[in-house]
């Protein structure tokens, strides 16, 4: 079973499947709808990666986690990080927190130039 297969699909369904339920029943700001559905992906994900960590199954690659990260789920992924305390470990695993970095400030400035400053 492929990985990258396994964990991108069920990424790409816990982001997705939430943004067009909320974006399609409401009026609220599409790009923050997409920061929520993915963050929320970001932080179920850490979840069961975690929980897969300590059964020794299955693994999410961290590329899916960086790449969660990327698409807008940076909070999530942050929250994930500390509230399941995976991955927190900056010697073992300093790609995701590069990534989470530089994703949360490109989408800090996303959000000023979008929604701040119009």
């Amino acid at each position: 079973m492929n990985p990258y297969l396994v964990f991108g699909l069920l990424a790409a369904g816990l982001g997705l499947v939430p943004f067009f339920l909320v974006y399609l029943s409401t009026g609220w700001n599409p790009y923050l709808v997409w920061l929520g559905a993915w963050s929320l992906s970001g932080f179920v994900l850490y979840g069961i990666d975690k929980a897969l960590a300590k059964a020794r199954g299955l693994r999410a690659p961290e590329a899916i986690l960086n790449l969660l990260a990327l698409v807008g789920g940076f909070a999530g992924c942050w929250a994930g990080m500390f509230a399941f305390r995976h991955k927190s470990n900056w010697g073992r695993h300093p790609n995701i927190w590069i990534v989470l970095i530089v994703s949360t400030v490109a989408h800090a400035v996303l959000i000023y130039l979008l929604l701040v400053r119009g």
